[in-house]
């Protein structure tokens, strides 16, 4: 065997040794992308389900919250009066306008406050002022999904909240609750989004739930898989040159 024969041998097996593992990991992430898109499709057809259901009163809402149980995207039906000064504003584009969705405390007949999301107004109408139709007086009846807020800031590239102006890019219930005059104590730690019911003078505009969940996984699986079979591939063309005759050189 001559000393070139060797010296591909050698690299042969560094490759298969190198390239084994890589494949290993390959079909892994594969693997794992298909679990998610099963837990993803689970979880989309769970709320789906759910936005379908029929509405239940708030205390049955809060009940199962206190109890540690899922509420997110769960109809519900509340009435209260609202606390318009104290309405805070997160950021938001609807229908390719920018503005804010408007979340307002609504105060219950046990004394507590729910803060509602009741819709959006563009950016031109954030001082209520300008919308005083929509202020609504008195007793109301608001039909929503319940929503779980975030525990933290999404990703350190979302800007932090300027409690200052009262603009909130991520909704800390915590820092909209502070800011609103508020006791923590007498507020729920999750928030009603309102159906698209209509607000005297239009605004703001109710029913405006995103349900953002990007189901990408399919094709992050198809990627990984590919990828691991395009090594083999390669592996294959290696051996096939005619320096190994399909084999790694001993």
């Amino acid at each position: 065997m001559s000393i070139e024969q060797k010296a591909m041998g050698r690299r042969s097996w560094v490759l298969l040794a190198f390239s084994i593992p890589v494949f290993l990991l390959l079909l892994a992430l594969g693997t794992w992308q298909v679990q998610r898109l099963h837990w993803k499709e689970g979880l989309l057809q769970r709320i789906d389900e759910r936005i379908a259901s029929q509405p239940v009163p708030f205390d049955e809402i809060a009940a199962l919250y206190d109890r540690g149980e899922d509420i997110d995207y769960r109809p519900t039906v509340l009435s209260g009066t609202f606390l318009h000064g104290a309405e805070r504003h997160y950021l938001a584009t609807w229908e390719g306008r920018s503005g804010f969705f408007v979340h307002t405390p609504l105060e219950l007949a046990n004394g507590k406050y729910i803060f509602v999301n009741r819709g959006f107004v563009p950016y031109d109408r954030k001082d209520p002022g300008t919308r005083a139709e929509g202020q609504v007086e008195g007793a109301v009846e608001i039909g929503g999904l319940a929503r779980t807020a975030p525990a933290e800031k999404p990703s350190f590239i979302v800007p932090d909240n300027d409690l200052a102006k009262n603009i909130f890019y991520w909704k800390d219930l915590a820092a909209m609750t502070r800011s609103a005059g508020l006791d923590p104590a007498e507020v729920y730690p999750f928030y009603v989004d309102a159906n698209d019911a209509p607000n005297p003078g239009g605004l703001p505009v109710g029913g405006v739930t995103l349900i953002n969940l990007p189901n990408n996984h399919l094709q992050y699986a198809v990627t990984w898989y590919g990828l691991a079979f395009a090594l083999v591939c390669v592996l294959v063309a290696w051996f096939r040159r005619g320096r190994g005759g399909g084999r790694p050189q001993a």
